[in-house]
């Protein structure tokens, strides 16, 4: 097992926090994750910001979405989101 670096920590602790700002049920985009970290140079997090939602899933805390279904986000290609498990 990898171990998780702090910028995977950070990358997971801004999902939960701009998941805590949205209502329940409400998604994010991993591109916001990665706004939020990497500023200017956003697109180099979208895949550690797609790693840390997926670390997330494994910990019980979220779910991937495409098209408002939840899908395997190892598997998924093209745009996901991520909500707060229910």
């Amino acid at each position: 097992m990898t171990a998780v670096s702090r910028r995977d920590q950070q990358l997971e602790r801004v999902i939960l926090e701009l998941l805590a700002k949205r209502a329940e049920g409400a998604t994010i985009c991993p591109s916001e994750v990665a706004r939020a970290v990497g500023g200017d140079e956003w697109r180099v997090e979208m895949d550690a910001a797609r790693a840390a939602a997926l670390r997330l899933v494994a910990a019980g805390d979220v779910d991937i979405t495409q098209g408002g279904e939840v899908v395997d986000g190892a598997s998924a290609r093209g745009p996901i989101r991520i909500r707060r498990r229910a």
